[in-house]
């Protein structure tokens, strides 16, 4: 697994082999990213939650982002977070929090233009965490939320005040992504 594009390209970030981890693909990072590109306007706070290896919010570091905030609840995979950000030089331009992602929804205070989430595979509480977060303070009218799933866990068109506007699949996996549509949730 390495960073795909921008200023941490080609840097190979270190995974563990008996985590139950199910790292986001090249391909599949390189197509979020596309398609953020072309989508998202605000890349100043990114949360990269389920953060796993944290290659999602390292991704968005490496193509210009100047904040992530990395959620995970496994301690092994907070240090390993913490090794990948130093090997790439992006230390300084982050926070790694070790914790669930309803707890993270409950104490994080700032707006993201960006957040990702990469749950557990087939996690039905997919659902209920998009819910809750698309209902939070930590967004706005100009974030982007995008839904790594599983084609078996299908998802809402609207979150909220969120609208699904992109859906890809590649295999079993897909990909929603969200933007503020306004009017009633």
């Amino acid at each position: 697994m390495r960073v795909i594009a921008g200023k941490a390209k080609g840097h190979r970030l270190k995974s563990l082999r008996s985590s139950g981890l199910r790292p986001t693909s090249d391909l599949l990072r390189g197509a979020i990213f596309n398609m953020l590109e072309s989508t998202a306007t605000d890349w100043s706070r990114v949360l990269d939650l389920y953060a796993g290896t944290g290659a999602l919010g390292i991704e968005a570091l490496s193509r210009g982002a100047d904040w992530a905030d990395f959620v995970e609840r496994n301690p092994r995979l907070c240090n390993l977070i913490k090794e990948n950000l130093k090997h790439t030089g992006f230390a300084e331009q982050c926070a790694v929090y070790r914790m669930t992602a309803d707890k993270a929804l409950s104490i994080l205070k700032d707006k993201y233009g960006i957040l990702l989430l990469d749950p557990p595979y087939a996690d039905p509480s997919v659902t209920a965490t998009a819910e809750k977060l698309s209902c939070s303070r930590l967004v706005g009218e100009d974030s982007t939320i995008v839904i790594e799933h599983s084609k078996r866990v299908p998802l809402q068109e609207r979150y909220g005040k969120f609208k699904q506007i992109k859906n890809i699949r590649h295999g079993d996996s897909c990909v929603s992504v969200y933007q503020y549509a306004g009017g009633e949730p």
